[in-house]
């Protein structure tokens, strides 16, 4: 894709309640300046779920997409007039895109994870095991059904909450079998944890027994899971390359160009990651 979209000024957003700490005003931002859209703007809007259907009929013309938090990622699919097959089975639209007149709405996690595998030489497990049941868990055993696996293990606190995500692996075509957290199977090729931080901590030890670890978080970096597992040898993957590889599957969809600038992204990412980490303290 080239050309046609990125020569004029436009705006593009992410949405979210908290969105303040976002990093995608970053990646995108940087995008745009590497690319020469001087004109186009990308800001980060505090969004609840009541406010998404008013806020996005009130956007005009100039507007030419918006990045996606939970539980938006879910509740926007009314609002949409097209989505892609893959949104569709994985029940999550993290993506909208104005075009024709159009909403449209887009999976770019599962390629965000995929790419994110992929650069740490993870690219065909042969088990896997994801920690936690929400709209990230669907988005992974999507990635994990493109680079081959047809069975995962599903690890949740409560079984009975877990049928809207075996409900997406059903779609998908992947089998599921859904176990609890007192005794989850971490002797896999790959651990995925969901959990948001330090919720994995006290499965660092148990964990420990994967060969990779893909850990959706980025801050503070190594979780404790994460570092168990390095520290027997395994690969570990933090949830950074993720949001910038998905990032860059939106900017491409946005702005129509397909000369995204992933490295500059990458740098700009990592830098603010080491600015609030010394900030913080």
């Amino acid at each position: 894709m080239t050309g046609a979209r990125g020569a004029e000024p436009r705006r593009a957003a992410v949405l979210g309640l908290p969105i303040r700490h976002s990093l995608s005003p970053i990646l995108h931002r940087t995008a745009y300046a590497e690319l020469g859209l001087s004109g186009w703007r990308y800001d980060a809007i505090e969004c609840a779920e009541e406010g998404l259907a008013g806020l996005v009929a009130g956007l005009g013309p100039e507007w030419a997409g918006l990045s996606l938090t939970m539980p938006l990622k879910r509740v926007v699919f009314p609002l949409l007039d097209t989505v892609s097959g893959l949104a569709v089975e994985v029940g999550a639209a993290n993506t909208v895109v104005f075009r024709d007149g159009g909403r449209h709405g887009e999976n770019t996690d599962v390629y965000g994870i995929v790419q994110a595998l992929a650069e740490a030489g993870v690219t065909a497990p042969g088990s896997a095991t994801i920690l936690g049941g929400g709209a990230t868990a669907a988005s992974a055993i999507a990635a994990l059904r493109e680079m081959g696996l047809r069975e995962v293990f599903l690890v949740v606190r409560d079984p009975a909450r877990a049928g809207e995500t075996v409900e997406v692996a059903d779609r998908l075509g992947v089998s599921v079998e859904v176990q609890e957290f007192d005794k989850f199977d971490a002797d896999v090729d790959l651990l995925v944890s969901t959990l948001p931080s330090g919720a994995a901590d006290a499965f660092a030890a148990q964990a420990a027994r994967a060969k990779a670890v893909f850990d959706v978080v980025y801050s503070p970096w190594p979780t404790r899971l994460a570092a168990a597992v390095q520290a027997r040898g395994g690969v570990v993957i933090g949830g950074f390359p993720m949001l910038l590889h998905q990032a860059v599957m939106q900017v491409e969809l946005m702005t129509g160009r397909a000369d995204v600038p992933v490295e500059e992204m990458r740098a700009a990412g990592e830098a603010e990651i080491l600015r609030r980490a010394a900030e913080a303290g």
